[in-house]
């Protein structure tokens, strides 16, 4: 999300750091490029303007006049004002009422309500610990209640049982009859939509409101569709009141207008996003965070959460204690490559790093995408169990057979082979070091050993944890987890978790 609009007002604040001192023309030019690139990201017109506004009024005043980096302190004010326009602070889904709580889901028909339901279901169940039912009040789509019934199968939540005929209204009703009886603490109620807002569905969703009193209205809105979600957030808000907003299919949209524009013009709080098709992909909307992610400053926090949501602590400390002792074999490799595919593959764990969007050609010349990661776990599954132990019996009829059953080509085992004796040989340097493999299994889930070729970033202390969390508690002690990022010909990106990085491509 946000590649388009991040490309661009890079290169804007690029031009404007390299200068030693600032103008008010200089500044007034950078805030029509920055215009121009929101409008084209499909944010609301009336939204850029105020925006542009008020950073010029900012930016063109004593306070950077006098400021020793002019530039930086231009982008420090339109994050600022990004992190205002979006909503100052994260705001969570509210349970403090009675149970059960009803959570009332409304939205146009296609932007996701009934996998969303079943995604916040599970969010509440395995965060929050709450017993969710869920109940599909949608009796106009075909299939729609045995699609949320095979949903709440498979994310392990108990659903309504459907009964033929019943009214939309009369089955909000009920769920909440059953939520008493059960003693679950929330109620989800997932509601119908048309393809587009019309007299009948405004009614029908005012008519289950009013029977069912929800403590949460949400809005579930498709962000590829830029400004038509305004509209449609503008439109539910007026008739039947929304509390926040969901936006859906957010991993699609290289602008991100929608989420720009949705929290201004309706005063309502983005909640959560979707970042995916899986039921854990799900994210809280944090406007600090997202407005570092547009403005190239990353996201490292939220990539350390969800290295503690995603790697098991325990298999990592056994993986640690290995790696300690200068044990690395191909199944150690092996493991280190799932845990990557864990937290989103390269481009989500590359999308959260500081400075990455702005090596993205360089990144996309090398080549290396999430299907290395497929094709390394691939060959390592064809070996037998021997040669994963000691892969160095494998000789060439052995890498034959192996390039044969992964469908590679021998080269590629090759590289594997000889990235495994580096990370192996680092192991094994680790053991022997004072201390010092200890210190690094004890970090925060980031860090630490150095990427192939000297990238690498160093691992977290606790004021650093602090003063990136604000006290917010982030889960430490993540040995090992992660494989570092390759490296780009010179500087070379951080690696992650304690294992080094994957070889750049050579010049």
């Amino acid at each position: 999300m946000f590649d388009t609009l991040s490309e661009r007002l890079g290169s804007i604040f690029d031009k404007l750091t390299k200068r030693g001192a600032l103008s008010e023309s200089d500044v007034n030019e950078a805030m029509r490029e920055v215009r121009r690139a929101l409008i084209e990201a499909d944010v609301a017109l009336d939204v850029v303007r105020s925006f542009t506004d008020k950073v010029r009024s900012r930016a063109v005043g004593q306070e950077v006049i006098r400021s020793v980096t002019p530039g930086q302190m231009v982008v420090k004010i339109v994050n600022d004002q990004m992190v205002e326009m979006l909503g100052s602070d994260a705001e969570t889904i509210d349970l403090n009422a009675a149970a059960p709580v009803p959570i009332m889901l409304v939205g146009l028909q296609g932007s996701g309500k009934t996998t969303t339901t079943a995604k916040i279901a599970r969010r509440l169940t395995d965060r929050e610990k709450r017993k969710v039912l869920i109940a599909s009040l949608d009796t106009r789509r075909p299939a729609a209640q045995e699609q949320l019934k095979i949903l709440g199968e498979q994310a392990g939540i108990d659903t309504l049982p459907i009964v033929a005929g019943q009214m939309p209204v009369d089955i909000g009703k009920r769920a909440l009859s059953a939520a008493r009886l059960g003693g679950y603490d929330v109620v989800m109620l997932d509601t119908a939509g048309r393809t587009h807002i019309d007299e009948s569905l405004m009614a029908e969703m005012a008519e289950i409101r009013r029977t069912t009193n929800p403590h949460e209205i949400l809005l579930v809105a498709d962000a590829l569709t830029g400004q038509d979600a305004v509209n449609v957030a503008k439109s539910f808000n007026d008739r039947v009141g929304i509390t926040g907003i969901v936006l859906t299919r957010v991993d699609g949209d290289g602008r991100g207008g929608a989420a720009l524009s949705m929290r201004a013009v309706t005063e309502k709080p983005i909640k959560l996003i979707g970042v995916g098709e899986r039921l854990d992909a799900l994210e809280e909307f944090d406007p600090k965070r997202i407005a570092g992610r547009i403005l190239g400053m990353g996201d490292v926090v939220g990539l350390v959460e969800k290295a503690a949501a995603n790697i098991d602590a325990e298999q990592a400390a056994k993986a640690a204690e290995r790696m300690r002792k200068g044990q690395f074999d191909l199944d150690d490799l092996a493991e280190q490559l799932g845990q990557m595919a864990k937290i989103g593959g390269m481009s989500g764990v590359m999308g959260m790093l500081p400075g990455v969007g702005k090596m993205k050609k360089q990144i996309d010349a090398m080549g290396v995408d999430d299907s290395v990661f497929k094709r390394q776990t691939a060959i390592i599954s064809s070996m037998t169990k021997q040669e994963r132990k000691k892969p160095d019996i494998l000789k060439a009829s052995r890498k034959r057979r192996i390039a044969a059953g992964s469908g590679t080509r021998v080269e590629e085992i090759n590289k594997l082979l000889k990235m495994h004796r580096q990370m192996a040989d680092m192991m094994k340097q680790m053991g022997k070091g004072k201390g010092m493999f200890s210190r690094m299994a004890g970090m925060a889930g980031m860090g630490g050993m150095p990427g192939a070729g000297g990238g690498g970033m160093p691992p977290m202390d606790p004021a650093t944890l602090e003063r990136l969390t604000k006290g917010g508690g982030l889960p430490g002690g993540l040995p090992g987890g992660l494989p570092g990022l390759p490296g780009i010909g010179g500087p070379k990106l951080p690696g992650l978790g304690g294992l080094p990085g994957l070889p750049g491509k050579k010049k």
